[in-house]
């Protein structure tokens, strides 16, 4: 099985970014926002 890494807030920056530049769906339910979203609450919940 993979290593599996929690998302960070930096990261998710780097995917939404990349997907912007890109010309890609940066809106509600993208991949970018999803990842954006868990950054955040993996940050709020001290990354448990």
């Amino acid at each position: 099985m993979a290593k599996q890494t929690k998302m960070t807030p930096s990261a998710a920056a780097r995917i939404q970014s990349a997907t912007a530049k890109n010309g890609g769906n940066t809106g509600k339910g993208s991949f970018p926002a999803r990842a954006q979203s868990a950054a955040a609450k993996n940050s709020s919940t001290g990354g448990k």
